[in-house]
C-alpha cells in the first residue's frame, strides 16, 4: 500500500467511487439475459439444499450431482439468501422440484445476488484507496470494479468471486493500516467462506507473527494467544455445529475432493500444462522410434483411477507433490516476510502467494488466476515497472478465461470486454507516468508508459492463437482436434503467467 499523500472527505470518495460502481452496475444488468454456466444451477441447488434440509444434512444429501462443497460460511450465506429466494419464487428453493430449474424467477434472483454482494468488494476497494492521490485511486477503481475478469466469472459464467475478493481487500488494508487484529479476523472468515484462498495463510501466519506478536517474549506470546483466539473463535462458529452433529468429517471430504484430478477440464495455464504436454511429446517420439508406450488409464481431469497413472512417462503427480511445490515456491516470500514484515509489502506477498497456488497447485480451475491479479491491481500504481507488469498479466489473465463463455452470442461480449480493458489500461497507465522521469536528477528525460517489444510481440500471438482457434482452425479442420484450440490458449498463456511469477520471483529476491 501506499503512504497517504492525500486525506480527501469521505462522502467525496464515495460518490467518485459510486459512480465506477454505477457504470458497472448498468453492464452487468445488460449481461443478466447471457449465458451462464452450470454454476447457477449449482448455486440454486444449494439455496434449495440450505433452505430444505436441517443443518446435519447440507454436506451429506446427494439429491442431485452437485453437492455442496463449500465451507459452512457460504453454505450459511446460501441459508441466508434462500429465504429472500422462498418469497419470489419457492420452487427456486424446492429440494426436488427446483432440480434444473430455469425460469426467469430463478435466473434473475440469482443474477441480483451477485450484484448486491458486490457491494462488499465496492467497500474493499474504498478501504484500499482512501489513502491515496486521486489520480492512482481511480486507476485501481478502474482495473478492479470494471475488471472485465470478474464481469466473465461473475455476471457471465456465474459465481460469488467480486463478494469474496471484497473480504481479502479489506483484510488487506486493515493490515496495510497496521491494523492486525482486524485483517487477521477478515483472512479468517474469508477462509471460511472459501478454502481456497488459504494458499496465503503461511503469508499471512509469518507477517502477523513477526508484525502483531512482536515486543518481547511476554507481549508476543499475549498477542499470538489474542490472534489464536479470534481464529479459533471464527473457526468455532462455522464448524462448531457440524462438529455437534458429527459431520466434520463428512464436510471435510467434500471440501477436498483430492480425487478430481491434477487439472480442471479445461487445463488451467499453469505449470502442470508444460509437465503433461513434455510427457506427451516424449511417448510420441519414442512410438515413433519403435518403442511399446501403452496408453494411460487414467485422466488428468478425473482423478487417479486405483494406481494407474495418467502419465505415459513421467512420475505421477499427487496432491502431496503439488504441495509441496506450492510451499517451495512460497519460501522466498516467506523469508522477506520474517525479514522484512513492513505492512505496505503484503498485498505483494499475497500476490505471490496466490501466483504459486495458481502455478503449482491440484486442479486449479482457470478462474483462479483473479486471485492474483484482483490485488496485483492495488500495487499496479506503485511503480511504472508494476504497471507494466500488470498491464500484461491482466490481458493475459482475462483471454485465459475466454474458453469458459463458449457459445457464439457471447464472443463479442468477451473481446469487446477485454479491448475496452487493454485501450482503459493503457490510457490510465499513460496519464499516470506521463511526467515519470528516467534517471535521478530533475532534469532527466521523461518517459511515459510504454511497453518493450518482447510484450508487445507476446501479445500479437495472442491474437495469432485467437484467430487460429477461432477461425482458420474450424475452417481447416472442421470438428477435427477440436481440443487444440484450447490447448493453444492454455499454453501460451501459461507462458505469460510463469512470467509473472518468475518477474514478483524476482522482485522478493532483489529485496533481500
Amino acid at each position: 500500500m501506499m503512504e497517504m499523500q492525500e486525506s480527501p472527505r469521505t462522502p467525496v470518495v464515495m460518490a467518485q467511487l459510486s459512480w465506477f460502481f454505477g457504470i458497472a452496475t448498468i453492464v452487468k444488468l445488460l449481461l443478466i439475459p447471457s449465458y451462464h454456466s452450470t454454476d447457477l444451477e449449482v448455486h440454486r441447488h444449494w439455496l434449495a439444499i440450505t433452505h430444505s434440509l436441517p443443518l446435519s444434512q447440507w454436506y451429506t444429501d446427494e439429491t442431485s450431482e452437485w453437492t455442496l462443497d463449500y465451507p459452512p460460511f457460504f453454505a450459511y450465506l446460501e441459508r441466508f439468501l434462500s429465504m429472500f429466494a422462498h418469497l419470489i419464487d419457492p420452487q427456486i428453493v424446492h429440494l426436488h422440484h427446483g432440480l434444473n430449474y430455469k425460469a426467469n424467477s430463478a435466473i434473475y434472483f440469482q443474477r441480483m445476488s451477485v450484484i448486491v454482494s458486490d457491494l462488499f468488494l465496492l467497500y474493499g476497494v474504498y478501504r484500499s484507496t482512501l489513502a491515496l492521490a486521486s489520480l492512482k485511486r481511480n486507476l485501481i477503481w478502474l482495473l478492479v470494479i470494471w475488471s472485465p475478469g470478474l464481469l466473465i466469472v461473475d455476471h457471465l459464467h456465474f459465481q460469488y468471486n467480486g463478494f469474496l475478493f471484497g473480504w481479502l481487500l479489506l483484510s488487506l488494508s486493515f493490515l496495510a493500516q497496521g491494523r492486525d487484529v482486524m485483517g487477521g479476523f477478515l483472512f479468517a472468515v474469508l477462509l471460511c467462506f472459501k478454502h481456497l484462498f488459504a494458499v496465503a495463510a503461511p503469508v499471512y501466519f509469518v507477517y502477523l507473527l513477526r508484525h502483531y506478536c512482536r515486543g518481547g517474549l511476554v507481549r508476543g506470546f499475549a498477542r499470538l494467544s489474542v490472534m489464536g483466539a479470534i481464529v479459533v473463535a471464527v473457526f468455532a462458529a462455522a464448524y462448531g455445529p457440524f462438529v455437534y452433529h458429527g459431520q466434520i468429517q463428512q464436510v471435510i471430504r467434500r471440501m477436498f475432493p483430492f480425487g478430481r484430478g491434477l487439472c480442471h477440464a479445461y487445463w488451467a495455464p499453469n505449470f502442470w500444462v508444460f509437465y503433461i504436454m513434455l510427457d506427451k511429446g516424449i511417448a510420441f517420439l519414442l512410438r515413433k522410434f519403435g518403442f511399446n508406450i501403452p496408453a494411460p488409464v487414467a485422466s488428468f481431469t478425473g482423478g487417479l483411477v486405483g494406481d494407474a497413472s495418467p502419465f505415459a512417462i513421467l512420475p505421477r503427480v499427487t496432491p502431496l507433490t503439488t504441495f509441496i511445490m506450492v510451499l517451495l515456491a512460497l519460501l522466498p516470500c516467506l523469508f522477506r516476510t520474517w525479514k522484512d514484515p513492513r505492512p505496505r509489502l503484503i498485498v505483494r506477498s499475497v500476490a505471490y502467494a496466490y501466483t504459486c497456488g495458481f502455478l503449482f497447485g491440484w486442479h486449479v480451475h482457470e478462474k483462479a488466476s483473479l486471485h492474483f491479479s484482483i490485488p496485483l491491481a492495488i500495487v499496479a500504481v506503485e511503480s511504472l515497472e508494476d504497471a507494466k507488469h500488470y498491464f500484461l498479466l491482466s490481458i493475459v489473465s482475462c483471454y485465459s478465461l475466454f474458453p469458459l463463455l463458449y457459445e457464439a452470442q457471447e464472443y463479442p461480449i468477451k473481446v469487446l470486454l477485454l479491448l475496452l480493458h487493454t485501450i482503459l489500461m493503457w490510457f490510465s497507465f499513460s496519464a499516470q507516468y506521463s511526467g515519470s522521469l528516467r534517471g535521478d536528477k530533475e532534469g532527466g528525460e521523461k518517459q511515459g508508459f510504454e511497453v518493450g517489444w518482447v510484450t508487445k510481440s507476446y501479445l500479437m500471438g495472442v491474437v495469432v492463437v485467437e484467430i487460429w482457434g477461432q477461425f482458420l482452425h474450424p475452417y481447416l479442420f472442421g470438428d477435427k482436434l477440436p481440443f487444440v484450440p484450447l490447448m493453444l490458449i492454455s499454453m501460451y498463456c501459461a507462458i505469460g503467467i510463469l512470467y509473472s511469477w518468475i518477474w514478483q520471483l524476482k522482485s522478493i529476491l532483489i529485496s533481500f
